[in-house]
């Protein structure tokens, strides 16, 4: 059986690191202030994967982009999954070469299908995760492009469809509505994928402490949960939250 996931979910914004509350960002801090609240080679044992989105409202600094990818990973020997306005080989070239070893698309997958479909043939399905970002309006769920501020014209479940049409490996499902509150995941949406999906999926938008990272990696189409919040897991939160999942059971790795 595969072993299950914890996922840090790092927000980027022209040269500092956010907070996101129903996608209303905040900054935090810069990458000193990263690197002072969170020893990287230390919580690498406490996380599997790190994930690194650049959600700056305007034009992205590529190469800028790409300093933080490489003075993070310098000290952060996990698997780094990078997105944020992909669009070109250029750009993803530039990614990869910082240190990503995944790539993460939302938007190009509408707006430029032939180029996800291009990257996978390049770098392989496991190689590129499908992000969604939803939000529940009076009962029905809509997706959301370009920093959540595009409606996408789909339904829920064909915009997922479309996610798997183009060859994505995973699909990070991202609540809107539970992002940045700590109030849990959005675990209903799951009954709509349960029959549906074969591919990964990871779970984010909600998780405030440990209990929530817990119920969604109970759930058996659930194979990773990420969050993004940088102060409610700051200093000991993972490797006590890890703890607490593998006391619980939860089949993830032990790393020594």
């Amino acid at each position: 059986m595969a072993k299950k996931r914890l996922i840090f979910t790092l927000l980027y914004d022209e040269g500092g690191f956010m907070l996101s509350r129903n996608f209303r960002l905040q900054r935090a801090g810069d990458i000193a202030w990263l690197k002072r609240n969170y020893n990287f080679r230390k919580i690498a044992f406490a996380i599997d994967e790190l994930i690194i989105l650049d959600v700056s409202r305007g034009p992205k600094n590529t190469p800028r982009f790409c300093d933080h990818i490489r003075a993070i990973g310098e000290e952060c020997f996990i698997p780094i999954a990078v997105g944020g306005g992909l669009s070109s080989l250029e750009h993803t070239r530039a990614i990869m070469n910082a240190g990503a070893d995944k790539l993460v698309v939302n938007s190009a997958v509408l707006n430029n299908s032939s180029f996800v479909k291009e990257l996978v043939s390049i770098y392989g399905s496991q190689c590129v995760i499908g992000s969604v970002d939803v939000r529940n309006r009076n009962g029905k769920l809509e997706c959301y492009i370009d920093n959540g501020f595009k409606k996408v014209e789909f339904e829920f479940l064909e915009y997922i469809d479309r996610m798997i049409d183009v060859g994505v490996g995973e699909i990070y499902l991202n609540s809107m509505d539970r992002d940045g509150t700590g109030h849990g995941y959005m675990m209903d949406i799951l009954l709509l994928l349960k029959d549906r999906i074969k591919i990964p999926v990871i779970m984010a938008g909600g998780a405030g402490n440990w209990h929530h990272l817990l119920s969604g990696l109970q759930q058996d189409i659930v194979d990773a949960v990420a969050t993004a919040n940088l102060f409610n897991f700051i200093g000991e939160g993972f490797p006590v939250a890890r703890k607490q999942l593998l006391d619980h059971d939860i089949n993830l790795a032990r790393w020594a």
